[in-house]
């Protein structure tokens, strides 16, 4: 089921995503409206639907982590400027983030160079619903060794303005990473150094605070995040 509650753009449009394995060659996709809400008249619109296979993702030379630029993502619809929404509780065997997965009661957002300013490539992820909206994901790592964490930090020109906080996780270690946006893009690098505890490593990022947009909309907004990279340290 996708939670619909909360809407996240100030177009009257909120383009959703859901990622499965497919069981059979041909499959049947149902779209069905549980009737939750109070007055039986209402009820979602929905406009748009596509189909895409997503890729495997694999471990670039270089980097820990799989799909760490986030250029593999769902599809995002020509002519639409307001990104694609992943909804939350997704494991990582069927996200449509590869390789990724949506710790969160609140959605994440996936947008694109086209219409946001992303910090690297064509693709990014907007953590709009404050600690609310957090990715994850679990790497291999060897105990006792020593790790650099880098990321990118930046704002989707998208009128997010105000001092956002990102938290990001790694072993036993939190770093929390300031950036203070004007609303009008750019962007920032960041860097945790952790020693492993275990030989599975949770790398976890989230927003401190919530944002709206400052053209009244009420549209949430957030932080952005790009560019993940995890390397071992040779000689800490």
């Amino acid at each position: 089921m996708l939670p619909m509650q909360t809407m996240y753009s100030s177009d009257g449009w909120d383009s959703y995503s859901w990622g499965f394995l497919a069981q059979a060659n041909e499959i049947e996709i149902m779209l069905h409206n549980p009737a939750v809400e109070k007055d039986p008249a209402c009820g979602p619109l929905i406009d748009f639907i596509a189909l895409k296979a997503l890729k495997t993702p694999h471990r670039p030379k270089g980097n820990m982590l799989k799909n760490g630029n986030f250029e593999e993502g769902p599809y995002i619809f020509p002519n639409t400027s307001w990104g694609v929404l992943i909804p939350p509780n997704i494991e990582d065997d069927h996200s449509p983030l590869p390789g990724w997965m949506i710790e969160s009661l609140k959605a994440v957002k996936y947008i694109d160079a086209e219409h946001f300013t992303v910090p690297e490539g064509k693709r990014a992820i907007e953590l709009v619903a404050g600690r609310e909206s957090a990715i994850a994901q679990i790497v291999r790592t060897q105990k006792g060794k020593v790790y650099d964490l880098m990321f990118s930090v930046g704002d989707a020109s998208n009128s997010c303005q105000g001092s956002m906080l990102i938290e990001a996780f790694a072993g036993n270690i939190t770093l929390r990473v300031p950036y203070e946006s004007a609303g009008k893009g750019g962007f920032k690098r960041a860097k945790l150094r952790f020693t492993a505890v275990t030989e599975r490593t949770r790398v976890r990022f989230l927003s401190t605070y919530y944002h709206m947009k400052s053209d009244h909309s009420g549209a949430l907004c957030g932080p952005v995040v790009d560019d993940v990279r995890l390397v071992g340290v040779r000689y800490p």
